[in-house]
């Protein structure tokens, strides 16, 4: 990772990432393990566009989502007992939800394009809840 992908990465850690990660913990229920792969996730030439991006194709699906599976007693219970972690990365540069989500043994995997379709965060929602509420 060169510096200037470093330098991002640090000030996105430090400024926006506590707060984001906050609140899907909150939203959970419990501290979620989230591993980032953030070598995956960088273009050169959209690197303006990330602080933006970011929070509405990673962090904002799954607050929503895990909002929804934790609305009561029952879906807290599933998520806490069944999901391990989050991977989020960017191997295959899905922007579809309908393939940019997998959970496969307890392990959530977040992998989409980190620029496209960034406005679309309802439906990364929708296909994230009915993913989690048929696996879990």
């Amino acid at each position: 990772m060169g510096l200037k992908k470093k330098r991002f990465t640090k000030a996105f850690l430090e400024e926006a990432y506590p707060e984001l990660k906050r609140q899907i913990d909150t939203a959970a229920g419990f501290d979620v393990e989230i591993l980032i792969e953030w070598d995956s996730l960088f273009n050169e030439q959209f690197m303006h566009l990330y602080n933006d991006t970011y929070p509405k194709i990673y962090f904002q699906p799954l607050i929503q989502a895990f909002k929804s599976i934790s609305s009561d007693d029952l879906g807290k219970k599933a998520l806490q007992e069944s999901l391990q972690k989050v991977i989020i990365d960017n191997r295959h540069d899905h922007h579809n939800p309908n393939s940019a989500f997998r959970l496969k043994d307890g392990v959530l995997t977040v992998d989409h394009s980190p620029v496209l379709n960034a406005d679309k965060v309802e439906e990364r929602v929708e296909v994230l809840v009915e993913l989690l509420e048929n696996n879990l």
